[in-house]
């Protein structure tokens, strides 16, 4: 535990400290040590044998604040004990929390119909801070406590480190085989039309907006930098359930004609992991071969599909697969921290109590159906625009990072409001 505690507090005050502030941040209850440090952290009970994973380790609410920032455990004294403030509310325990997705191990009863832990039922969305990355606002708690001691050191500004903007591409096209034309004539379209659909251009397709995406997604790139806006398009590989349906065959025409508009635009291609991985991870390993074959690349990003990793521990799984950038991490019903935090953090395993620097999870903000579709946010246009801005500027606030997802589907004309979205956001995020 001492790794990832150390780990903790690094990832708190942030990796712009001078390690000799972050020297000065214990996390002791020893009062013979307290001198050592200008800040300590006093812990609770949470990592405690015998207490952590059990019922006693369930935050009680309404949660506990210091200067409106709710935390997990302790309490809110604070107090100088010689020359060293000590705080009694123990924001590593608080952190971890959040970090590991500790709370969907204890809670494994709660699950929706996929098998995910719903937003919903988080203690995030039920203490009422869902959408602030209160991770980030520990470490400014902290940086503010070493000030008030003496030690000089600069606040991050506020601005949006790194964007990365998302597409997974579970449906392609609209009809571009025999099954889709008889699906369409059998719902009473033309058959005519639903013919010229599967022989015309795949550009005709209503379906292929990937031009528009990667039209919208470069306006944003050239005004921050590439180096600060990346593009990441995730393909299915595998899976035989209902849910992977419609299947896609990468080696095909079509599929490879999109394969070289993606790189020919500089995007990341990543594994869609499917929703029948989502229930046995060990497919990863052989959906990701199969999909390297196919694109004749390697890939180390990932994205589960319907955001379906199911438990904490099977994320083990990625990088035995040689996986070591996730974006699955976000809830599907609603926008928000999941981990608490926008940053990416490494895959802490709170079963095993055991941190691996092999795996990186980007935290996925927003998500374009979490807005709109009703078993969701079920948001209209203003109040989906509305809820995306204020994400974006409590992340703009803490000097984090932003990671979207837009559906190719999403953006289809006449299918809702997400297209104007997502452009209005683009052009937000440039100002």
């Amino acid at each position: 535990m001492k790794k990832i505690i150390s780990y903790i507090l690094r990832f708190m005050t942030g990796e712009q400290l001078p390690e000799e502030a972050l020297c000065l941040v214990g996390y002791t209850s020893d009062a013979a040590d307290f001198s050592k440090y200008k800040v300590v952290i006093l812990p609770s009970h949470f990592f405690d044998d015998g207490i952590y994973g059990t019922a006693q380790t369930k935050p009680a609410l309404p949660l506990l604040q210091i200067e409106g920032v709710p935390f997990l455990f302790g309490t809110p004294k604070e107090e100088l004990i010689g020359d060293t403030l000590v705080i009694h509310a123990d924001l590593v325990a608080s952190a971890f929390f959040l970090l590991s997705r500790y709370e969907e191990m204890i809670h494994r009863e709660i699950r929706d119909e996929h098998g995910r832990f719903p937003g919903r039922k988080s203690l995030p969305y039920k203490a009422g801070f869902i959408d602030r990355p209160i991770v980030e606002e520990y470490g400014k708690l902290i940086r503010n406590r070493l000030r008030l001691r003496g030690v000089s050191i600069d606040e991050p500004p506020p601005a949006i480190r790194m964007i990365n903007l998302t597409h997974d591409v579970d449906e392609p096209f609209y009809c571009r085989t025999w099954r889709n034309v008889g699906r369409l004539v059998l719902a009473g379209k033309n058959p005519i039309k639903a013919i010229r659909h599967k022989y015309g251009e795949p550009e005709k397709d209503p379906y292929y907006t990937f031009p528009w995406l990667l039209q919208q997604d470069k306006i944003l790139q050239h005004e921050v930098g590439e180096d600060r806006c990346q593009v990441f398009f995730f393909f299915k590989a595998g899976g035989n359930t209902k849910q992977d349906k419609p299947y896609y065959d990468l080696g095909s025409i079509d599929m490879l004609k999109l394969l070289t508009l993606c790189l020919r635009n500089e995007s990341n291609i990543g594994l869609h992991c499917s929703y029948q991985a989502g229930i046995d991870p060990s497919l990863i390993v052989s959906e990701k071969i199969n999909f390297e074959e196919k694109i004749e690349m390697v890939t180390w990003f990932s994205r589960h599909h319907f955001l379906a990793s199911r438990e904490p521990e099977d994320m083990e799984y990625l990088p035995n697969a040689g996986i070591f950038d996730d974006f699955t991490i976000g809830y599907a019903d609603v926008a928000g921290f999941r981990l608490g935090t926008s940053l990416p953090v490494y895959y802490i395993n709170p079963v095993t109590r055991r941190m691996t620097k092999r795996l990186l999870l980007h935290p996925l903000i927003i998500m374009d159906s979490t807005l709109s579709n009703a078993k969701y946010m079920n948001l209209t246009a203003d109040e989906g625009e509305a809820y995306c801005l204020r994400l974006i500027n409590n992340i703009r606030q803490v000097n984090g990072e932003l990671t979207l997802l837009w559906h190719n589907t999403s953006v289809a004309v006449r299918n809702g409001y997400l297209r104007e979205l997502y452009r209005k956001l683009i052009i937000s995020i440039c100002k």
